[in-house]
């Protein structure tokens, strides 16, 4: 069996499962956020007069709605808390950063689970040999209080990346340039990743392989458990005792297999309004920007902003545009603050934002006004998702934006340093 299949066969209590089976399952753990969990169930849970059916095995994380800009967003907020103190749930992150960051980072995954999310980039966790997918609001209700759900077993595309990424290649240039090769319409698919290229990668990076198998339009994007995904668990205080069988079978039936030469790879760039209008960076050379923004479950991790830093350290912000930056956790703030990445960035003359969805979902600080354009680090720029439907939004490595915020206009990172030591060289 694929790693989906032995993950769903467990999750139904049966030796084995194939594609396209329609099963009932065990949920292992149910994430909600401030947009789609309690605000949803709460009114249902109390019409069914039903409690939680396992408080221990739901998160609640206050992402989007923070902190509140309005009379509204406070009482979502607000409406979570109380649901949280009614409900017994210990597991409630409120405004501590975004939750597909939250849970690997406080060690809530553990290799071999069903992760039910209501949130469509739940897939993220798929990175710890999980099996993520994100669920509607009707279903993670049922589930909220059953603790069961159904799901078709689906087939599996393997992409089996191989090879040395270059100096300024990350798992974001791969996911852009497999959103192009492989379009968007994966659907009920799940995407397994593998190859000396994902062995490499820090458990950072596989995230962001995992959270953007949905803009291939896939249910799950899952990494089989090696010695790091258990290392990732030992730091995070996640279980890590018998992570190693969850791993495909040798001989597992795929649907498809993607190939990718990852030593061929340049940095990438999409253009709106969707992931798979995806060139080389430098091909959009041309093109101003009046917006960098790092930040996002996929964009804003630690190692996210050190990239960025290593562009930006010594440099300034272009004074033609913005670079703003939302770390994904308040963790993630506080390492950056220790290590001297913010530093770096804020020097550059970065503006620092809250931890949050914000911008990436369209809400609060950092979104883009009429007209404007705006060069992500983001994983999504669907036509008005980061605020005006006639802004322009183009999805890009933190590298590549970090590279962006310095000249102004998009710009492969790779060209920066010549494109520097000749201006210098010019006004000398």
């Amino acid at each position: 069996m694929t790693l989906t299949q032995k993950i769903i066969a467990k999750a139904c209590g049966r030796e084995n499962v194939m594609p396209g089976e329609l099963v009932t399952v065990s949920v292992d753990l149910l994430m909600g956020q401030d947009a789609s969990g309690p605000r949803k169930w709460g009114p249902r849970l109390k019409e069914f007069n039903a409690k939680l059916w396992d408080p221990d095995k739901v998160v609640v994380v206050s992402d989007h709605y923070v902190p509140a800009v309005d009379a509204q967003s406070a009482e979502i907020l607000a409406t979570s808390r109380q649901f949280a103190r009614e409900y017994g749930v210990k597991n409630f992150f409120d405004m501590q950063g975004i939750s597909h960051a939250i849970m690997p980072e406080r060690g809530l995954l553990r290799p071999g689970m069903f992760v039910a999310g209501g949130d469509s980039h739940t897939p993220t966790a798929g990175a710890f040999g999980c099996y993520a997918a994100g669920f509607g609001a009707t279903d993670t209700t049922a589930i909220a209080i059953t603790g069961e759900t159904w799901t078709t077993v689906p087939e599996t595309i393997k992409v089996q990346i191989d090879g040395e990424l270059g100096e300024h290649v990350t798992a974001k240039d791969v996911m852009l340039w497999l959103c192009r090769e492989m379009g968007m319409e994966n659907s009920f698919k799940s995407v397994e990743f593998c190859g000396s290229t994902v062995a490499s990668m820090s458990m950072s990076e596989r995230l962001v392989l995992s959270n953007m198998a949905a803009e291939l339009g896939a249910e799950a994007g899952i990494i089989g458990v090696d010695a790091v995904t258990i290392q990732a668990l030992k730091d995070t205080g996640g279980d890590w005792h018998g992570a190693e069988q969850w791993v495909a079978d040798e001989g597992a039936t795929y649907v498809k297999t993607i190939k990718l030469d990852a030593s061929q790879l340049v940095p990438q760039v999409a253009a709106p309004h969707a992931p798979e209008n995806t060139k080389l960076a430098k091909e959009f050379a041309q093109v101003a920007v009046d917006q960098c923004y790092i930040g996002a479950c996929v964009g804003a991790k630690l190692e996210d902003l050190q990239m960025a830093a290593t562009i930006l350290k010594g440099r300034k912000v272009s004074p033609t545009t913005r670079l703003l930056v939302a770390p994904a956790t308040v963790r993630v703030t506080e390492k950056a603050a220790a290590d001297g990445t913010l530093a770096a960035l804020t020097g550059a003359g970065a503006i620092l934002l809250p931890s949050g969805c914000g911008a990436c979902a369209g809400m609060g600080a950092g979104i883009v006004a009429q007209g404007e354009v705006c060069i992500s680090t983001t994983n999504r720029n669907f036509q008005g998702r980061m605020g005006h439907k006639d802004a322009s939004v183009y999805l890009a490595s933190p590298y590549t934006v970090a590279a962006s915020a310095i000249t102004g206009r998009i710009t492969d990172p790779d060209e920066l340093t010549p494109l520097l030591a000749e201006k210098e060289r010019l006004t000398a």
